[in-house]
């Protein structure tokens, strides 16, 4: 059957800019964009700080200040989502000034060379020191504490709401009590656009799910969609990459699953445990719909994709699941640097 798209609602972004003040053309969605390298590069914001790229000096200079921490942008100059993470998120006025009442923002190009001084004193490359950080995805957020602990790793390029809630969860302090996902959850249950249905595709294998690979390895990889209903950017995925001839070629060749982070459906893990759709999504801490988890045969996760995805990078991270980079290369990032030219 094909895929059952009416109509594409601006959802959960659209809120977000709502709630902010800001209206959003109709003509606009800020997570439909060309996701091909940019052909120049990007100007990082002037209210980033100036850093020698010492996070003990950063952090301290953070709280001298009275900041709540600080936070570790991981970017590339000719990134498209992380224009998009400036152009949508940094442009809005409620979230710069939100940003910079609350933390230093200090960037670090994941293919850079200067040096890197990290909590404990060791020195890195920007490019060793994002390899170490797991740095698969451009941009990536880490936000410290005003005492050097991580309290969020906000890994691609996020929804406004979901940005903007991102650093209340880290400025308030809520990493203390609950997870971001559970955070997160408690507001997207009232502030949920789009279909009723999960979309379709005819990749996905029908039920039961039974993806147990512990005692007898798969044939080939295995990548499960974790969607839900009335979820924005699912729609927006299902409309366009997935949409594409070469994607569905490439998914032919992996063991394909979606399933419902809202559902009861059972489920047997890749190592063999009995659970359901919604208990297996919370125990991941999945924080974003639609998130990709890939499994290699014997049900190791090769890498997830937890923020907003469009056709370039889903075609790249399908031929690396695929051609197994996995293996040679520590991440994505390093694959994409030695393989995509």
């Amino acid at each position: 059957m094909p895929v059952r798209i009416q109509q594409i609602l601006f959802g959960l972004c659209l809120i977000g800019f709502i709630q902010t003040g800001h209206t959003l053309p109709e003509s606009k969605d800020p997570l439909a964009f060309d996701d091909r390298p940019l052909a120049e590069a990007i100007e990082l914001p002037d209210w980033f700080k100036l850093s020698f790229l010492d996070l003990r000096d950063s952090l301290m200079e953070a709280s001298q200040s009275g900041k709540r921490g600080l936070i570790v942008y991981f970017h590339r100059h000719d990134c498209a989502y992380c224009d998009a993470q400036i152009k949508v998120n940094w442009n809005s006025e409620d979230i710069i000034q939100y940003t910079r009442k609350n933390f230093d923002v200090i960037a670090i190009d994941v293919r850079g060379q200067r040096n890197v001084t990290d909590f404990n004193g060791r020195i890195y490359t920007e490019k060793e020191y994002a390899v170490l950080m797991k740095t698969d995805f451009t941009p990536s957020l880490l936000i410290y504490n005003t005492q050097g602990k991580l309290a969020l790793h906000l890994p691609g390029f996020r929804p406004p709401y979901q940005f903007r809630a991102a650093l209340e969860y880290a400025a308030d302090k809520h990493y203390q009590r609950e997870s971001f996902a559970n955070y997160l959850e408690r507001a997207e249950a009232a502030m949920s656009f789009g279909q009723e249905e999960l979309n379709e595709n005819d990749a996905f294998i029908s039920p039961p799910y039974n993806f147990d690979r512990s005692s007898l390895p798969g044939k080939t990889p295995l990548v499960i969609f974790f969607e839900h209903p009335r979820c924005h950017a699912c729609d927006v995925l299902h409309a366009g990459p997935l949409s594409d001839v070469e994607v569905n070629t490439f998914l032919r060749n992996l063991d394909t699953a979606q399933l419902d982070t809202h559902s009861d459906t059972p489920v047997i893990t890749p190592d063999g445990k009995k659970t359901t759709a919604r208990k297996w999504a919370h125990q991941l801490g999945l924080s974003f719909a639609p998130t990709l988890l890939f499994f290699d045969e014997h049900g190791n996760e090769i890498i997830r994709v937890d923020s907003v995805i469009r056709l370039y990078r889903l075609k790249n991270i399908l031929a690396y699941v695929l051609s197994k980079g996995y293996q040679r290369y520590p991440t994505f990032q390093i694959w994409q640097q030695n393989i995509i030219r």
